[in-house]
């Protein structure tokens, strides 16, 4: 019998358009596999929302694979190690996988390949991205640093590949390994339950992915009018399917491209995906270094200090006193997730307003989004703090109460502020400053103008 080649999955967890079970199938008979490794990535190990998502990802992949005769292997440990004791096990001939560039899973790919046993090839195939992260280079042969070059010059080999359709049928091996069960591995939380909400909001898995895509089609055209407008649905909310593999950037951009009116802008925004991961391939510590020296030296607030805390937490949990920025962080909470421009606003706010290290928010992102990635979140931090190779200044201070009133985002802070529903739509963006001060709902934790003093005094420092 034909030897089987094992499918290394990660963030790519899906059939359709992915390489790496192409590749294997074409072999002879397939192992799908997936190795929960919390030790390759230490302090980057998945966050509880993340973690969430990947419980119902992996349930739905798996429903997939036995529809086609296959099935999900599940096994626990450090990948080269798990894998390479599991080539030896089934005489696979091969570990196929999709190619990540988060620097833990580069190391594991180098270690991998050495454990592997005589025979056996690791095979690392494109498709996580529009196009291979540093494949996209300047014409000295460099690689970009600046993300509008870097869309100019991608955006010349698009549109990319036709995505590749899922199999009808898997051959499986002779016998199947043993695998762990989903549930003793006990990703859900449960004391206390807090993803009591993510459920309403998500259906992770190819299929929910598709239906997002479906959903967004009529919205694309009018992308650039509604995407920063956080009362209304504009945005396509694709970001955890997309970070889990759940679908390709291919397949996103062959059903989108077509749709007319302003789909430009948001093909701009998936170029941002593949320009963060090009970034991280160049800084593997972007997610815990400033890019720019001088950063290294800004005063940041103590976070040791008692005042602080109560900062970071006021933020954490919605309660710093501006309606939006608290919208945000209440939507995060409770759904896993936060609309774009609320993001820039909350993040602007904890790094500017309260003069707390940027990568308190990283941490706390980390944590808490169910597409939190590494690449993109990191660089979407730096870039809002200044520290990043291609980033806004510091100097440039969002204010969240003129951003609250531009962008209309007096229905969304009804939803996720409820005790300020019964203000007007005039009111409800400054409750302070109107004079409503109501029950339960606390005053700024500092004042826009005094914070923007604070800010810019700080970062004098750095000037020099």
């Amino acid at each position: 019998m034909t030897r089987p080649a094992i499918v290394w999955l990660r963030r790519d967890l899906r059939l359709a358009d992915q390489a790496a079970f192409v590749a294997a199938a074409a072999c002879g008979p397939v192992i799908p596999v997936y190795v929960l490794d919390d030790e390759t990535p230490k302090h980057r190990m998945m966050g509880g929302a993340s973690r969430w998502w990947l419980h119902h990802s992996l349930s739905a992949l798996d429903a997939d694979l036995r529809k086609r005769g296959s099935r999900l292997v599940l096994r626990r440990g450090v990948a080269a190690d798990v894998l390479a004791d599991l080539a030896r096990e089934t005489d696979a001939a091969a570990v196929h996988c999709l190619r990540h560039y988060e620097p833990w899973w580069r190391n594991a790919e180098r270690a991998l390949k050495a454990a592997l046993p005589d025979g056996c090839a690791l095979e690392c195939h494109p498709g996580n991205y529009l196009m291979p992260p540093g494949s996209v280079t300047t014409g000295a042969g460099q690689p970009y640093k600046i993300y509008t070059p870097f869309w100019r010059a991608l955006a010349q080999h698009m549109p990319p590949p036709k995505p590749v359709p899922a199999p009808d049928a898997l051959d499986g091996p002779k016998a199947w390994p043993k695998s762990d069960t989903l549930v003793d591995w006990k990703l859900l939380p449960t004391k206390p339950d807090w993803a009591t909400g993510f459920g309403e909001e998500w259906t992770p898995g190819e299929a929910g992915a598709a239906d997002r895509v479906e959903a967004f089609l009529d919205k694309a055209k009018h992308y650039e009018d509604r995407r920063n407008l956080p009362s209304i649905e504009g945005t396509s909310r694709l970001s955890p399917h997309l970070h889990f593999g759940e679908i390709s950037p291919a397949t996103v951009w062959h059903a989108t491209m077509q749709a007319g009116g302003s789909v430009e802008v948001f093909l701009k925004e998936l170029v941002w995906r593949d320009y963060a991961q090009n970034v991280i391939a160049q800084y593997p510590d972007y997610g815990k270094a400033n890019a720019r020296d001088a950063f290294d030296a800004f005063p940041w607030r103590d976070p040791a200090d008692s005042e602080v805390k109560a900062d970071v937490e006021a933020w954490q949990q919605g309660r710093t006193g501006y309606p939006l920025v608290d919208a945000g962080m209440r939507q995060l909470w409770a759904t896993g997730w936060m609309h774009n421009r609320v993001r820039m606003v909350a993040a602007s706010f904890l790094i500017k307003h309260l003069l707390v290290d940027w990568r308190v928010g990283e941490a706390w992102f980390w944590d808490t989004l169910v597409d939190a990635d590494y690449g993109s979140n990191a660089t979407n931090w730096q870039w809002t703090s200044g520290s990043g190779v291609d980033s806004n200044m510091f100097v440039r201070i969002m204010a969240p109460l003129t951003q609250s009133d531009k962008f209309d985002a007096a229905g969304y802070i009804r939803q996720w502020v409820p005790e300020l529903a019964d203000l007007s739509d005039k009111d409800i963006h400054d409750p302070e400053a109107a004079g409503k001060f109501v029950k339960g709902y606390p005053k700024k934790r500092i004042a826009h103008k005094q914070a923007r003093e604070r800010a810019l005094a700080a970062h004098a420092k750095i000037k020099t």
